[in-house]
């Protein structure tokens, strides 16, 4: 905390920021310093906004007519993987000093707009509720909850999603809403090739008109360069190596908020223990020791860039259900590139003990692949795809529903 003008305001983002620099935790980056000083700027004008409504005891009652005339742009900032955005943001929402704030991934605070705009619906079907448009109200009501909204990676996949933004984010900037947001990508490149994306384009044109478009241009992946320093697979699974793998949780996660999320297959419910952004941690025991099958890996590698996974055990004998789940589940990591950190009570070679059955041989290829995992080529290529990744096909939202399959579930043959 500081003083000015005589009275006790908040700490400023830039402060946090040399904070960080003088420990050690950070190196200090000009471009970053750049965006502190945005940031500063837009608490700044919050906080002006905030005390100017609170001036009068008419000042609410008359805010929302006077919107148009005092709204406050926000920022949308962009730039490559790791370039420390979710940090300066995460550090802009712990001190902007609003009551009504909200920071959230974007493609969950989507799934929420597209279950309210279901609700709305189902309620105007069942005479609940008046207006037939269901934006105008879910945009109200999304205001009154918070109205600061801090997104976290910016991406536009789903064509659902595309087609509402513009009269979505359009009725919550006349509600007064003040948005900050990072992507990997600038405005005009989001929902870049997608289905009817001339529907898609007067969004830009919103984003640019309330927000002061900034781009992140490090020299430095910083939260990769951490990265590469921390090993990926650690034996034994042990009291060391949860620190170690809470170290590099960390590090992936650079802080941001983390929580369990569901994902939906085929109407089952597959649970994910703890996710932040592209990152998911499990155990073994989650992962191996429930009935889950392909098309649940398959959702869990299309949600997700990197899977933690703690304890790992050896698998002998009596474990050959875990172990073929393992094999196929290490697979399907593996062909769509998921960067893997894992904890485990020995090293690949040595994981499945057992001396006959089709396993003793599938298991070979896992430990290979564990191995490649580990690798140097591996780990620059995975960091690569990182920098240059463009939106999938795949809606990557928290919630994944797939095709019917009778086989979603079980073990394979």
């Amino acid at each position: 905390m500081h003083l000015r003008d005589g009275l006790q305001t908040h700490a400023t983002v830039r402060q946090r920021y040399d904070h960080l620099v003088v420990s050690g935790a950070i190196g200090r980056d000009p471009a970053q310093e750049r965006i502190t000083a945005a940031l500063d700027r837009l608490i700044d004008e919050i906080s002006a906004k905030r005390l100017a409504h609170k001036s009068s005891a008419l000042g609410w009652l008359f805010a929302r007519k006077r919107e148009t005339h005092e709204a406050v742009k926000g920022l949308y900032i962009h730039g490559g993987v790791g370039r420390g955005k979710t940090m300066l943001m995460d550090m802009f929402f712990e001190l902007v000093p609003v009551r009504r704030k909200r920071r959230v991934h974007f493609n969950d605070f989507m799934a929420d707009v597209q279950d309210r705009i279901q609700k709305h619906r189902q309620a105007r079907k069942n005479g609940d509720a008046k207006e037939d448009d269901p934006i105008p109200p879910v945009a109200r009501k999304l205001a009154e909850e918070a109205w600061v909204l801090c997104f976290d990676e910016f991406s536009v996949t789903d064509i659902a999603d595309a087609m509402i933004l513009s009269r979505l984010f359009s009725a919550l900037f006349a509600n007064g809403v003040v948005l900050v947001a990072t992507s990997n990508v600038a405005p005009d490149d989001l929902y870049r090739d997608g289905l009817n994306r001339q529907l898609f384009l007067p969004f830009i044109g919103i984003l640019e008109r309330h927000t002061h478009v900034l781009a992140l241009d490090a020299d430095k992946d910083y939260r990769l360069d951490k990265l590469s320093r921390m090993p990926v697979y650690i034996t034994p699974a042990n009291a060391d190596a949860d620190a170690a793998l809470d170290a590099a949780w960390e590090a992936m996660t650079h802080g941001r908020p983390t929580a369990g999320k569901t994902l939906t297959v085929k109407g089952r419910q597959v649970v994910v223990p703890a996710a932040a952004g592209e990152a998911a941690r499990f155990s073994f025991a989650d992962l191996c020791e429930k009935p889950l099958g392909a098309r649940d890996y398959l959702a869990i590698a299309a949600r997700f860039s990197t899977v933690f996974i703690d304890h790992v055990p050896v698998l002998g004998e009596g474990r050959r259900n875990e172990a073929k789940r393992f094999i196929l589940l290490i697979d399907t990591l593996y062909d769509h590139h998921v960067r893997l950190m894992v904890s485990a009570a020995a090293l690949p070679p040595d994981l499945y003990t057992a001396k006959r059955g089709n396993e003793v041989f599938e298991f070979e290829r896992t430990a290979s692949r564990l191995v490649e995992m580990q690798s140097r080529d591996w780990l620059e290529d995975w960091a690569d795809r990182q920098k240059a990744r463009t939106p999938p096909s795949l809606d990557r939202s928290a919630t994944i529903t797939r095709p019917s399959d009778p086989t979603a579930g079980a073990l394979p043959s």
